[in-house]
């Protein structure tokens, strides 16, 4: 699988953080507003208040730019919880990817992204590399350390595990669009402690 990695600026780019900062919050909002098919680098350039060159000296493409932007956005805010228990782990990893999902930023641009990458092989393949991957490693390693505790099985499938604490939040909130009910992201936690170890909450 290709991976899209950041292009590190270079020369003054390296001195100007906060033209970055400013383009980097100028990419979230015209995703956010517009959507990936009709953001452009001129739009970008104008909401931040820079011009295109400053854009080009840090990100070669479009894509590249989106990628590295949404990338940087969502890996910060993905869990690696650590409390000592699997049940208090997968009710992190539940609530953390909540949290992620309803973003009043992510909420918008993610499902577009998604849309998107049902027309465009490149891009879908580009957001699985960037972002899905990433965030799946960070949760692969909490439920390594399960493993390594004893709470689960050495054999235990971690990709399955994986979808089955996401799917559910996914489905509701991306797919339903229905509200997330007080006790639902427990109730959630619980079901996937029964699917992967059998037992029931202590």
């Amino acid at each position: 699988m290709g991976e899209i990695r950041k292009r590190q600026p270079t020369g003054a780019a390296v001195l100007q953080a906060d033209v970055t900062e400013a383009i980097t919050e100028a990419v979230l909002d015209e995703l956010a507003d517009t959507g990936y098919g009709k953001l452009s680098m001129e739009a970008v350039a104008r909401r931040a208040g820079v011009g295109k060159s400053a854009l080009y000296r840090r990100w070669p493409s479009k894509q590249e730019m989106v990628m590295a932007v949404v990338a940087d956005f969502s890996i910060d805010r993905a869990a690696a919880p650590d409390t000592g228990s699997l049940r208090g782990d997968l009710a992190g990893l539940v609530h953390a990817f909540t949290e992620w999902l309803t973003h009043p930023r992510i909420s918008r641009i993610l499902p577009d992204l998604a849309a998107e990458g049902v027309r465009n092989a490149e891009l879908a393949e580009a957001v699985r590399a960037a972002i899905g991957g990433p965030r799946r490693t960070i949760g692969a390693a909490v439920l390594q350390r399960a493993i390594a505790r004893g709470e689960l099985p050495a054999d235990t499938d971690l990709e399955l595990a994986l979808d089955l604490i996401a799917a559910p939040v996914y489905w509701r909130l991306s797919v339903r669009g229905a509200p997330v009910e007080p006790g639902y992201l427990d109730a959630v936690a619980d079901a996937v402690l029964r699917a992967l170890t059998g037992r029931m909450a202590p």
